[in-house]
């Protein structure tokens, strides 16, 4: 099986590795891909966003498969253009990512759907704004309704700094504030079966105790210890196979991988938000367990026959990630700064421990930053302790100028198992 993989980030390597030590793939490309990319997948340039570009590429190439990992191509309809060239592809169509577009359009359809969500307020003006935030009151959730890199929502107490944030989106989504640990639940999907991986949790702050300003995810952990047996079967019942349902309903199937970020609330399970794609940083740590080989995952997603596909097999190892970013993530990160040390790892740490590329390039033999969050960290082991400290032993023989990570990820959920 020749397969394309679509993006440069650490979800995109994540994914590469995966289907590069799958035995049924024959060749793996990527396109744009990054520094540590190139070393499992053949790179090529191509305007992502480009349905045309990306499906002129993967007939090319001979692909038997793409695979969109970015949401911008998604909500660009790229996954579109390539089924229109008779190609299978793992993302959803251009309708069905609005579930992440457009988080207005994915309120409405959990109220169709009856899945559990906070309650909400969908906002175009300053008035608007100011009547959602009195009536919820502190803390404040407010969220740009279009894609913002994970970068869109704002979680604070300060009323000014949620009308602000507010003032500078098109439209947002104000909403309760739910209570309680979060959850991330990834499923795939052929628009009709759904098929739910393991459970992982991201932390978003930028430092340590859940403090600093969000980011697009400073690291990642699964299994949960802590999380009720029975929850992977709960949410498929009440949010993941509604919200396909109701969108085959709709004559927008979603066929894909459906994202559900979820708070466990003393009132039960509430949806924060969805995503229509594998969630970064949580499929470094959801894929580093998974041993069913990827691609017949992926491919019988994409030609409507997961019905049929054995059980997904897990290993019992936890699984931790930890991501190194730039001086200044998530502000205006610095970029163009070596990175060394990317061989110790591989030499010292592996096979329990690796380097996932997010925001890197190669000047000749150096790997140079460029991006916020610059790599992924991910190692295994018998339980999270022996993962973290794995982890993090990794971690430190990475050398960055200005570089930060987060020290405690993990930390609670080790000590408590």
């Amino acid at each position: 099986m020749k397969v394309l993989v679509i993006g440069s980030g650490a979800r995109e390597h994540a994914l590469c590795r995966s289907l590069s030590l799958d035995p049924a793939v024959t060749a793996l490309h990527c396109a744009p891909g990054n520094a540590g990319i190139a070393e499992v997948a053949e790179p090529h340039q191509v305007d992502a966003l480009d349905g045309a570009a990306v499906s002129a590429l993967a007939m090319k190439l001979g692909a038997d498969l793409v695979v969109v990992g970015p949401e911008a191509p998604l909500v660009a309809g790229v996954a579109d253009a390539v089924r229109e060239a008779g190609i299978p592809v793992f993302g959803p169509s251009k309708e069905a990512a609005r579930l992440e577009g457009s988080k207005a359009f994915a309120k409405d359809v959990m109220a169709a759907a009856g899945v559990p969500t906070a309650r909400s307020y969908v906002c175009t003006t300053a008035e608007e704004v100011a009547a959602a935030l009195d009536a919820f009151g502190a803390p404040y959730v407010v969220k740009d309704d279009g894609l913002a890199a994970g970068k869109g929502v704002v979680v604070t107490g300060d009323a000014d700094a949620a009308r602000a944030h507010a003032a500078v989106c098109e439209r947002v989504v104000i909403e309760e504030y739910l209570d309680g640990p979060e959850v991330s639940l990834f499923a795939v999907t052929d628009g009709e079966t759904v098929v739910p991986l393991q459970p992982a949790q991201d932390f978003k702050r930028a430092l340590d105790n859940d403090e600093g300003p969000n980011t697009g995810g400073m690291g990642a952990y699964s299994p949960l210890p802590w999380a009720d047996p029975e929850l992977v079967d709960e949410v498929l019942r009440t949010v993941l196979q509604p919200t396909v349902d109701e969108m085959r309903r709709r004559g927008t199937p979603f066929s894909g991988l459906l994202y559900a970020g979820l708070a466990i609330t003393g009132r039960g399970v509430r949806v924060i938000e969805f995503n229509a794609r594998f969630g970064d940083p949580e499929t470094q740590v959801v894929l580093a367990r998974l041993r069913t080989p990827l691609a017949g995952v992926l491919m019988a997603a994409a030609t409507g026959a997961l019905a049929h596909l054995e059980p997904l097999r897990w290993s019992d190892d936890a699984a931790v990630t930890v991501v190194v970013a730039s001086q200044n993530y998530p502000g205006t990160p610095r970029t163009g700064d070596p990175i060394t040390g990317l061989e110790e790892v591989a030499e010292q740490d592996a096979p329990h421990a690796y380097v996932l590329h997010a925001g890197t390039r190669r000047d000749g033999d150096t790997v140079l930053s460029a991006g916020g969050r610059v790599l992924s960290v991910t190692a295994t082991g018998k339980d999270l302790t022996e993962a973290r400290d794995r982890a993090y032993t990794a971690v430190s023989r990475i050398r960055l100028e200005g570089s930060q990570h987060r020290s405690d990820i993990a930390a609670s959920a080790a000590a408590k198992a």
